[in-house]
């Protein structure tokens, strides 16, 4: 059994400015994204972009994201206290995003993006779609840092102890699972963020990557990441805990992130199938 280290979520202050890991590692994953895509553009000039493109791109996907995620959260997880309160979706600092919302704004960000710069859609998403994971490990692990979205009670060796009055978020947990007498979780629980984060962070960014690398048909590479993702979130739900306001959905294990994922396979697969398809059309044509 591990025990939770307890970093701090404010990563340093300046008189009454304070920043929170959670919203540096916003801007970090966008930056180190940006970086990353001028190198890729630079080194590979058969993609057909210039690094000063990707100044502009990065302006719409850092809207898309922030605004998508937002917006995501409250209608798919915290709809009725939208109804009672319309501002809450206005006060981001109360905490609440969403990746899958996160995803809908990118992609309407990049459809406008497309739209004015004459580019293929697919050709951007595919461009991008390798970089995304980077920002999903990051936001794992500021979830971890906030001491939030643990998995569900487990015996494994693996398995982390929280102390109750370390916050809000812990003693939400220690409510749910119970506590014991000397103030800690009276049950180990999984580190699920840490999960996600090796997951869709680091195994799907080796992934897109190396697979990105060569030529593939338009259309390949974003339907792997759609499928990718859609796998291995999935897969983690099992051990995931739903949110309290939620629970599962039905039978004691589907949840909303389930619910909310099932779509991105099927999407990703059909996505897969149509670029390879399209291809061999082409070269049976050619």
């Amino acid at each position: 059994m591990l025990t939770y280290p307890e970093p701090d979520p404010l990563l340093f202050s300046i008189g009454a400015l304070k920043i929170h890991w959670y919203g540096f590692m916003y801007l970090a994953s966008l930056t180190a994204g940006w970086l990353l895509a001028r190198w890729r553009a630079r080194h590979n000039s058969a993609l057909g972009w210039k690094p000063s493109d990707l100044d502009d791109l990065l302006f719409y996907v850092a809207l898309g994201v922030v605004a998508g995620a937002r917006i995501g959260y409250i209608l798919f997880y915290d709809f009725p206290t939208l109804l009672e309160d319309p501002l809450r979706i206005l006060r981001i600092w109360e905490g609440g995003m969403s990746f899958h919302g996160g995803l809908l704004g990118v992609i309407l960000a990049v459809w406008l993006y497309a739209r004015k710069h004459g580019r293929p859609l697919f050709s951007i998403t595919d461009f991008i779609a390798p970089l995304v994971p980077i920002g999903l490990f990051a936001g794992r692990v500021a979830n971890f840092i906030n001491a939030e979205l643990w998995g569900a009670p487990t015996d494994l060796p693996i398995g982390m102890q929280v102390r109750c009055s370390l916050s809000a978020n812990a003693q939400a947990l220690c409510d749910r699972v119970g506590t014991s007498a000397d103030g800690v979780m009276s049950l180990p629980v999984h580190p699920s963020q840490l999960y996600e984060a090796a997951l869709e962070g680091v195994v799907l960014f080796l992934i897109l990557w190396f697979y990105s690398a060569k030529p593939r048909p338009m259309m390949a590479v974003s339907g792997l990441f759609l499928l990718g993702y859609g796998v291995f979130r999935f897969a983690i739900e099992f051990i995931r805990m739903p949110d309290a306001h939620l629970e599962y959905l039905a039978g004691e294990w589907f949840t909303m992130g389930m619910l909310l994922t099932l779509p991105m396979i099927l999407v990703g697969l059909l996505m897969l199938a149509l670029a390879y398809r399209r291809r061999d059309e082409h070269a049976a044509v050619s």
